[in-house]
C-alpha cells in the first residue's frame, strides 16, 4: 500500500474539496490510489460537497450552550430554511455550540476540535454534512461569555428546538445574589437585548471609532445651522446623549415595562436578589446579518428564458 503522505492528502483535497480527515480515510481505504479515493468520496457523498461549498448560505440557525457560569453562541448557515429544520443539521449546530463553550468561543479551536462520535474535526464534519443534506453548510462565527460569580442567561427568538433559533442572546450578570432571581432577570435582559440591539453595556465601553464617527456626523449636521462653533459643540453633546440612549444597554428603556431604564431595572432586581448586580457583557447573534443574499426575481427569470436571453 502506498504511504499516505501529507502531499497525497492535499492533492485529494484539491481534487474533491472534501475535508482533510475524510481524504485521509479515503486514501487509507483505497490503498493510496487517488482515482479510487475520489470514487470512494463520491460514493460517500463527500466529494459533492466541493461544488456546493461556494453557494451563498444565509439561512440556518443560531445555537446557544450554557454550563454554569460559561456560555457560547454560534451561527451555522445553510442555503434554505428547510434544511434548518433538518434533525441532522440541528444536531450539528447543538454539538458545535457545546464545543464552542468548551473552547470559549475561539473559532480556530472550534473548527479544529473533534466532533463527538464522528471521527472528524468540526470543520470536516461540516463538509460531510454538505454531502449528506445537499446544501452548503458554513460555520460562520462563534463567541464565548463567562462570569466569575453570577449567571449566564440566554434567550432564543423564533426557536426551532431548545437552544436553537433565528436570534440568540447571552448575557452575563455578575452577582452574589439569589441565583433564581438572577436567572429570571437575566432572561428578561436577554429578551431586551434581542429586541433593542444595544452595542455596549455602558458609555465607557462604546467603541471609540463608532463614537468618533457619530460625533463627526453630528458636528457636520449642527454646522449646517450656521451657529457659532461653541454652540455647535453644545448641540453635539446634547445629541450624543440621545445617541447613548439608543445604543447603550444601561441607558435604554427596558422593553419589559417600556418605561424603566435598564440600569434602574437592574438596581431593582439587585434589591430582590439581595446583592448588587452588574451586567458585565452580552452577545447577540442574528441569523444572516451582514450576509449578502442573492436576490432573484422568478417572473423575470421565466420571461428571460422564454425570450432566449
Amino acid at each position: 500500500m502506498a504511504e499516505i503522505t501529507a502531499s497525497l492528502v492535499k492533492e485529494l483535497r484539491q481534487k474533491t474539496g472534501a475535508g482533510m480527515m475524510d481524504c485521509k480515510k479515503a486514501l487509507t481505504e483505497t490503498g493510496g490510489v487517488i482515482d479510487d479515493a475520489v470514487d470512494w468520496l463520491r460514493k460517500n457523498g463527500l466529494a459533492a460537497a466541493a461544488k456546493k461549498a461556494g453557494r451563498v448560505a444565509a439561512e440556518g440557525l443560531v445555537g446557544i450552550s450554557i454550563d454554569g457560569t460559561a456560555g457560547a453562541i454560534v451561527e451555522v448557515n445553510s442555503e434554505t430554511d428547510f434544511v434548518a429544520r433538518n434533525e441532522d443539521f440541528q444536531g450539528f449546530v447543538s454539538g458545535v455550540a457545546d464545543i464552542a463553550r468548551a473552547v470559549d468561543g475561539d473559532e480556530d479551536a472550534l473548527k479544529a476540535a473533534d466532533f463527538p462520535g464522528a471521527g472528524r474535526t468540526v470543520a470536516d464534519q461540516a463538509t460531510a454534512l454538505i454531502g449528506k443534506i445537499g446544501e452548503n453548510v458554513v460555520l460562520r462565527r462563534s463567541a464565548g461569555l463567562t462570569v466569575e460569580n453570577g449567571v449566564i442567561a440566554s434567550y432564543i427568538h423564533n426557536a426551532a428546538a431548545p437552544g436553537l433559533g433565528k436570534i440568540g442572546v447571552l448575557v452575563a450578570l455578575s452577582s452574589a445574589g439569589d441565583q433564581a432571581t438572577l436567572a429570571a432577570f437575566g432572561k428578561q435582559v436577554a429578551m431586551h437585548i434581542a429586541a433593542a440591539r444595544p452595542e455596549a453595556v455602558t458609555r465607557e465601553s462604546v467603541d471609540a471609532s463608532l463614537l468618533d464617527r457619530e460625533r463627526a456626523v453630528l458636528a457636520d449636521q449642527a454646522r449646517e445651522s450656521g451657529k457659532p462653533e461653541e454652540i455647535v459643540e453644545k448641540m453635539v453633546e446634547g445629541r450624543l446623549r440621545k445617541y447613548y440612549q439608543d445604543i447603550v444597554l444601561n441607558e435604554q428603556t427596558f422593553v419589559i415595562d417600556n418605561e424603566t431604564k435598564v440600569a434602574d431595572a437592574t438596581a431593582a432586581a439587585a434589591k430582590e436578589a439581595g446583592a448588587a448586580i452588574e451586567i458585565t457583557g452580552f452577545l447577540r447573534f442574528e441569523l444572516g446579518e451582514g450576509v449578502e443574499k442573492k436576490e432573484s426575481n422568478f417572473a423575470a427569470e421565466v420571461a428571460a428564458a422564454q425570450s432566449g436571453s
